[in-house]
């Protein structure tokens, strides 16, 4: 009986393959996570530290720094980032060889509301706490403003966001107990009564054109409230 060595050859070299692989699959599984890099998407100002983000990155009561690749559980720890009421979302990446990184996209807050626990209102409508960290330079919001009833003030700090001149200008929203909103402007002493926000676009175009009038006229100080409530009118009170 002849001896097919060609055989023999391919069944030992396939056997160590297997071996090979397993014992590199089984190091590997071993092999601890490294210290997470943390990066901050949009170039945004840092409401929630690195150190913060550390310690949410924990499993089992224990830093991702001490857990086997094998057992880390990367859809419970993006849950974790993403219950944060500062952070809007996050990923988190895994790779061969244990390195570990997140990527954090922070909650931006266009308003803040004054009250005994100030907060901001986020740039979905949403709550977000204060941070300790940084202060973001947006407008305030005083009057009567419930948590659970933002719809109204955010509807016009999003539009004010969102405009240039009301986002240089506008320093504070105020809301009345029919939920009708004046403005502060910055550097003015006047009160611009906006109403509702029906007709929320012709109202900020004749806000926009009486305030490029008084600059010119050099008349912003003889007023002590501008009414935008009338359609196609500007109502102006002296001081």
């Amino acid at each position: 009986m002849r001896i097919n060595w060609n055989y023999i050859k391919i069944i030992g070299l396939l056997a160590i393959v297997v071996f090979l692989y397993a014992f590199t699959s089984k190091r590997n599984n071993r092999r601890k996570v490294a210290e997470p890099i943390v990066t901050f998407v949009d170039d945004q100002k840092p409401f929630v530290t690195h150190a913060t983000v550390s310690k949410l990155l924990i499993q089992n009561q224990r830093p991702v720094t001490s857990v086997p690749k094998e057992t880390l559980d990367l859809n419970g720890l993006e849950q974790a980032l993403n219950a944060h009421k500062m952070i809007e979302s996050a990923e988190v990446f895994l790779r061969v060889n244990g390195g570990f990184s997140v990527k954090i996209k922070q909650k931006m807050p266009i308003a803040r509301v004054s009250s005994p626990s100030a907060y901001y209102i986020d740039s979905k409508g949403g709550y977000m706490p204060l941070s300790t960290n940084y202060t973001a330079r947006v407008p305030m919001v005083t009057g009567h403003v419930k948590q659970n009833d933002l719809a109204v003030v955010y509807t016009i700090a999003s539009r004010i966001m969102n405009d240039e001149f009301l986002k240089t200008n506008v320093v504070e929203i105020h809301q009345n107990n029919d939920k009708s909103i004046d403005l502060k402007l910055r550097q003015c002493q006047f009160t611009v009564q906006l109403g509702s926000l029906n007709y929320l676009d012709k109202k900020i175009n004749n806000l926009k054109a009486f305030y490029n009038k008084a600059i010119k006229d050099k008349s912003l100080k003889k007023y002590s409230k501008v009414n935008l409530q009338f359609e196609n009118q500007v109502v102006c009170t002296k001081v």
